[in-house]
């Protein structure tokens, strides 16, 4: 049954007259007859009957009028629920993060998010590559990436981005290194060094690309391991050195030195669909994610 026309026959039974249901009702008495003549059409039934120069309501249409405030009570109910999420930072966020700026930024905004009354975030760490962004998207309300500092900004007509966080990329070595004493390292200084990278197709891995690129100098990639936990360990045992985030992993047992006149960076941001941050939940989520990135790049 329509529900509007539901309403319009309540508000007869209310008010008593035709007249008096199209005044509160901001329209015309024809167009109150006819919502009604339609709803006893829908339902088969007689609702009305004539009374004397006017209608009332037959007991088929008193049954359906109790009935019909049963129904519109619940769906007012189910009106007020949704007011408070489109008021309120309510409900469920999907958030897809990939690993290390899981490792970097959860701890913090686990804790954010817990102080947001009826905020529910569920994470789930996807290791992706920038191409994988999209389809991501479309399963999650955020989804936090990351792309080489010389690479184009992410653009999609119907995503949208907010910058996160612009994280440097060290050269890490081991204890004892012979180039311990330096400040800064040239790249060149490196060419001879055995690396330890990320897999083909990550932003670490298109950092070290780009630089050789610019550079003409290719470092000599052995082992590629996506996880940073792992990468530090081997750096730290003398098995290579490694190009690492510079915030998100700090291990006493690693050196880590800037290069020498190169930008090494990655970029991290928050990607999600154009309209998902006009609901409260995912707005308050976004600038948490906003706010504990700035506490890392200035702490």
């Amino acid at each position: 049954m329509d529900i509007g026309r539901l309403r319009v026959l309540r508000e007869f039974a209310d008010r008593g007259s035709v007249t008096s249901a199209a005044r509160a009702l901001h329209c015309t008495p024809s167009a109150v007859s006819q919502q009604l003549r339609a709803l006893q059409a829908e339902v088969g039934l007689a609702l009305t009957e004539p009374a004397g120069r006017g209608l009332r309501l037959t007991d088929a249409g008193q049954a359906l009028v109790a009935s019909a405030d049963d129904v519109l009570a619940a769906l007012d109910r189910a009106e007020a629920e949704l007011d408070t999420y489109r008021s309120s930072p309510r409900g469920r966020v999907r958030v897809a993060i990939f690993p290390s700026a899981g490792l970097m930024l959860l701890p913090g905004l686990l804790h954010r998010f817990a102080a947001v009354d009826g905020l529910d975030v569920e994470v789930r760490d996807v290791d992706m590559t920038p191409p994988e962004v999209p389809a991501l998207a479309a399963d999650f309300d955020i989804v936090v990436t990351h792309r080489d500092e010389s690479a184009e900004p992410f653009t999609a007509s119907r995503l949208h981005t907010v910058h996160l966080l612009r994280e440097p990329l060290d050269v890490a070595l081991p204890p004892g290194h012979r180039l311990a004493s330096r400040e800064r390292v040239e790249l060149g200084e490196l060419a001879e060094e055995p690396w330890i990278g990320v897999d083909v197709g990550f932003p670490v891995d298109d950092v070290l690309r780009s630089i050789a690129a610019r550079t003409g100098i290719r470092p000599r990639v052995v082992y590629r391991i996506n996880d940073f936990q792992i990468i530090g360990a081997l750096v730290a045992a003398g098995h290579g050195i490694a190009l690492l985030p510079r915030y998100t992993l700090w291990r006493n047992d690693l050196l880590r030195r800037p290069l020498s006149g190169i930008r090494a960076a990655r970029h991290i941001e928050a990607v999600f669909r154009a309209g998902a941050d006009s609901r409260p939940a995912v707005a308050t989520v976004l600038a948490n994610m906003v706010a504990e990135s700035n506490v890392i790049a200035t702490g």
